[in-house]
């Protein structure tokens, strides 16, 4: 029997149980503005894959992957290698290198960080997502555009912020309304298991922002790609190649009609 759109809609987004990660999860189900729906099976984000086990990594060959995209630093990836025996699935590093660290460090050092220092930097993170690191978002919409590209599969280390702006990019390029692009990226808080020393490692206010998704960080870095480029759709087709047949071939590829539609 078809899943109605509103049994879909209940368990979204669809996360997938491992035990060696978490917030790895499948982007497919959100309905578009048009009434489509995202196709399961073919675009999954996630967190760190360090740790995976072997039923873990049993389950992720159960996807069929051909790409997986690494966002993750050059010394997060050394220190943390992923886990994908047996996956056969080309990986594409994309470092997008976790640059507010030091202005971090800075903060913390004088005993005084609050919240609020801590999402300015994550502010200028977002940004720099989207004007310094477009080309490594490029590199998954062409492997997405390629027919032997996905199903694919996008992480950074807690799936969270490098991860949750891609995410972000995807479903809006998809033509998923925008209240779903967050709860998709809101859905970090209850999915993303956080290590336990992290936490203990960072003043109270500090890991109260560090530790989760802000929708005021999206949607400011969302708001100034309209400013700077018109639109979101002027800046998927300037910085990301996306113009329209590239972005009707996406759409092609990566949506269905729901049942009864098509």
């Amino acid at each position: 029997m078809d899943e109605t759109q509103a049994d879909i809609d209940r368990v979204l987004p669809r996360a997938l149980d491992l035990e060696g990660a978490s917030n790895v999860r499948d982007l497919g189900g959100w309905t578009t503005r048009g009434g489509a729906r995202v196709r399961f099976g073919r675009v999954f984000r996630g967190a760190a894959l360090d740790r995976l086990t072997g039923s873990d990594q049993q389950r992720l060959a159960g996807l069929g992957l051909r790409a997986v995209c690494d966002f993750r630093g050059v010394k997060e990836r050394a220190r943390a290698p992923s886990r994908l025996d047996g996956l056969g699935a080309a990986v594409h590093s994309l470092p997008i290198e976790p640059r507010i660290g030091a202005s971090l460090a800075d903060i913390l050092a004088t005993r005084e960080a609050t919240g609020e220092d801590v999402l300015s930097l994550m502010r200028k993170a977002y940004l720099s997502y989207a004007m310094d690191w477009h080309g490594h978002y490029r590199r998954v919409f062409e492997l997405l555009l390629d027919e032997d590209g996905a199903p694919l599969l996008f992480h950074c280390s807690a799936g969270k912020d490098r991860t949750g702006f891609g995410a972000a990019l995807i479903l809006t390029a998809l033509d998923v309304p925008w209240e779903s692009v967050l709860e998709d990226y809101l859905a970090t808080n209850r999915l993303w298991r956080a290590e336990a020393s992290l936490a203990h490692a960072l003043p109270p206010p500090v890991a109260e922002v560090m530790l989760r998704v802000h929708p005021d960080l999206l949607e400011y870095a969302f708001a100034v790609l309209r400013a700077e480029f018109g639109s979101v759709e002027q800046y998927l087709e300037a910085r990301l190649g996306l113009d329209a047949p590239r972005l009707a071939r996406l759409r092609a590829l990566l949506l269905e009609a729901p049942p009864g539609m098509g």
